[in-house]
């Protein structure tokens, strides 16, 4: 299947939009696999994590989760407000990644555009 998610280059990264990503994930299901480089505290803290995210936390974890995955696999990259993903995003287009993306303003932006977020 080819990319269902629009992203646009900014300071040399993929960046997404939160609204995009929502939409054509409910249109798409399970098309988009979505990482959260965040710390554990932080996934279920006050801004929560989006439904179906996947904890991989920047370093080892990271590295080794990039080493296994699928280099076509369209990936967003979630953080609190962009940086660390931006990082994470920057690191698998490194590796050969095509289709890694960050999104712009993390869960910051996500909250603020009043998307669903799931806290333990």
């Amino acid at each position: 299947m080819s990319q269902v998610l629009s992203s646009q280059i900014i300071d040399g990264i993929l960046e997404v939009d939160g609204q995009h990503v929502f939409a054509k994930r409910a249109e798409i299901p399970g098309h988009v696999k979505l990482i959260d480089v965040r710390r554990p505290d932080e996934f279920n803290a006050e801004l929560g994590h989006i439904d179906g995210a996947e904890l991989i936390t920047l370093g080892p974890d990271l590295v080794q989760f990039l080493n296994t995955e699928n280099k076509d696999q369209e990936i967003v990259f979630i953080c609190r407000s962009g940086g660390r993903s931006g990082s994470a995003t920057r690191e698998s287009a490194r590796m050969g990644f095509t289709k890694a993306m960050n999104l712009t303003g993390g869960m910051l932006a996500w909250n603020a555009l009043k998307l669903p977020i799931v806290k333990a």
